[in-house]
C-alpha cells in the first residue's frame, strides 16, 4: 500500500509537523510498533540510525527511554511520560532530550539549532481502514531551523517500520 505524507502549515500550527500515513498492516500490529520496546527498536531513528536501547511502560504515566543512534555513533537520548493511551487508537507522549538514565538535557547539549522548548508533545493516532492502519502524528514544538530535518527523520523512520514491522 502506498504512503503518503502531508504537512501542514497554518498558524496555529507553525512548530508543529503533522504526517498522515497509511501501512499495510492491521492497527495492531501498528500500536504494537510504538509500544513494545523490542519492535520499537526494529524502526526508530532515520535512516542509518539505529535504536540500540528502548523501554516504555506502556500506560498513563509510565516513562519512555529511548537511544537513537547516528552512523557516526552519537547517542540521542529521549525521554518522557505517557499523557493518554488508549489502545489501538491514541497515544500522546511528552518529548523531551535526555542522557541515558533518563535525565533531561536541552537540545543545545546535543548541538542542536533554535530554540526547543524543554518539553515537546507527540500525538499519535490510528485507526482501521479496509485491512490497513492510518495513521496521524503530530510532533508539537519543533523549532523552524530543524523543521525539514524533523519531517525527513519521521518520515524516514516510519519508512522503516513499514518495512520491518510485518
Amino acid at each position: 500500500m502506498e504512503s503518503t505524507t502531508k504537512t501542514k502549515q497554518d498558524a496555529s500550527l507553525q512548530n508543529d509537523i503533522v504526517i498522515r500515513r497509511v501501512f499495510d498492516l492491521p492497527v495492531s500490529k501498528l500500536w504494537q510498533a510504538w509500544t513494545d520496546p523490542e519492535l520499537f527498536k526494529e524502526w526508530w531513528g532515520p535512516k542509518g540510525f539505529t535504536c540500540p536501547s528502548s523501554s516504555m511502560e506502556a500506560r498513563v504515566g509510565g516513562k519512555y527511554l529511548n537511544c537513537m543512534r547516528s552512523p557516526e555513533g552519537k547517542d540521542f537520548w529521549s525521554t518522557g511520560t505517557v499523557k493518554e493511551f488508549v489502545p489501538e487508537k491514541k497515544l500522546v507522549i511528552t518529548d523531551s532530550f535526555a542522557d541515558e538514565k533518563g535525565n533531561i538535557k536541552s537540545a543545545k547539549e546535543y548541538g542542536l539549532p533554535g530554540d526547543w522548548p524543554r518539553e515537546l508533545l507527540i500525538t499519535v493516532t490510528m485507526e482501521e481502514a479496509d485491512g490497513a492502519a492510518k495513521l496521524k502524528l503530530v510532533h508539537e514544538g519543533i523549532p523552524e531551523e530543524m523543521r525539514d530535518e524533523c519531517i525527513q527523520g519521521w518520515n524516514e523512520s516510519l519508512d522503516k517500520l513499514e518495512k520491518n514491522i510485518k
